[in-house]
């Protein structure tokens, strides 16, 4: 697989639900159609939450990764 290439980062260790969903939302508002969010989360839920949001909203959840209790969390805009 590719390495994604984020057009922006969100880090949001440490915040707890629903503050990186939140944060989330709020960031990709502002992004242009195509473009890539990278979340950094250490909350166990983040990835759970952000998967079921996008499936509302039409955005695509490219790739979840975790490395020793961080998830990198990849969205496209739609």
């Amino acid at each position: 697989m590719d390495k994604i290439i984020a057009d922006f980062e969100l880090d949001v260790r440490g915040q707890c639900c629903p503050y990186p969903l939140i944060r989330t939302k709020e960031l990709m508002d502002e992004l242009e159609k195509g473009e890539v969010l990278l979340v950094i989360a250490n909350e166990a839920m983040t990835p759970q939450n952000i998967a079921t949001w996008t499936k509302k909203t039409g955005n695509v959840l490219l790739a979840v990764e975790e490395k020793g209790g961080v998830f990198n969390i990849y969205v496209r805009k739609a």
